[in-house]
């Protein structure tokens, strides 16, 4: 049985009030589960919050004692092409002010380019990209088989480690780069030009995050995720064919990244987000799996924020 927890982003506070709501129990420095279950992080633990290293400490001595296991969000992705160079020495991941401003607490707390930075940015390469649990499926940001058998097979396994050539064909070759991130990032749609989504921090991006999961709508407005806002930037139009997507059968898929707030729901019995704005002032959330075939409401568990 798994207890699936959403994006931390370096709120430890809303870690251990989650772990010890869901019975787990901190001993000799590790939190262990109850009995017969694991905790599942689905990526993004870092930047952001306030306790970058103990939110990492606790989830990498979890993993290692068999007590929980993690997948990587794209800002793990990202960290490893921050410290990544490619042949001709630039950075995978430009070092502007932008990108240096989104790592801005993890690199205080690691210190830039220092052993611990490395040290972290390793062990993030460790991290598979998606984990196919029998009963559940869970990804950071969106599940779609293509993708993940294209990254398992670019990476020679699911939880193989990411070498720097895998990493550099994950930012420059077109299968996998769109594999990895459709998994990490989810499914985006470039806007017509001149127009943006302003994200919390105040940056322009040129697409939307779509929720192609919420069947029965035909506008892409329905399905579009952006700050509010940013609403007029999406066409009032029909979602567009390569965007409408069959419903989810067979095991459902648990994911974060997409900063939900609100109250706490599931998208669809098929489908749970757990990324409930933890990094601001919403909830840190869980998902309890117990075995069923279609989740229910009342399995989400919430500390923190507005729960």
């Amino acid at each position: 049985m798994y207890d699936v927890i959403g994006d931390v982003h370096g709120q430890g506070a809303k870690l251990r009030a989650l772990l010890a709501q869901l019975g787990y129990v901190e001993r000799s420095g590790v939190w262990h589960a109850p009995q017969g279950r694991q905790a599942i992080f689905v990526g993004d633990l870092i930047d952001r919050g306030p306790e970058q290293l103990e939110v990492l400490e606790i989830v990498r001595r979890m993993v290692d004692a068999g007590q929980a296991k993690a997948v990587m969000g794209n800002h793990e992705f990202n960290a490893i092409g921050f410290m990544q160079r490619d042949s001709s020495g630039e950075y995978l991941r430009p070092r502007s002010e932008k990108n240096m401003g989104q790592h801005a607490a993890f690199l205080k707390a690691v210190g830039l380019d220092s052993a611990l930075h490395r040290e972290w940015v390793d062990w993030f390469r460790k991290l598979p990209m998606a984990l196919d649990l029998g009963g559940i499926r869970v990804v950071h940001a969106w599940w779609d088989d293509a993708a993940v058998a294209a990254v398992t097979a670019v990476r020679g396994g699911v939880e193989a480690e990411l070498s720097e050539q895998v990493v550099l064909r994950m930012y420059r070759e077109p299968v996998a780069k769109a594999a990895r991130k459709l998994l990490t990032c989810g499914v985006e749609w470039e806007l017509p030009p001149d127009n943006w989504i302003i994200d919390k921090e105040g940056h322009k991006h040129p697409d939307a995050r779509l929720a192609v999961w919420r069947h029965g709508v035909d506008r892409l407005r329905e399905i579009a995720l952006v700050p509010s806002g940013s609403e007029h930037a999406v066409p009032d139009i029909a979602v567009p064919e390569e965007h409408r997507i069959a419903p989810v059968t067979g095991a459902p898929i648990l994911f974060g990244h997409h900063w939900f707030s609100g109250p706490l729901r599931l998208e669809t019995p098929k489908v749970a987000c757990l990324d409930w704005s933890a990094a601001k002032d919403g909830p840190l959330v869980a998902y309890r799996w117990d075995g069923e075939d279609e989740l229910r409401h009342d399995h989400l568990i919430a500390v923190g924020g507005n729960s």
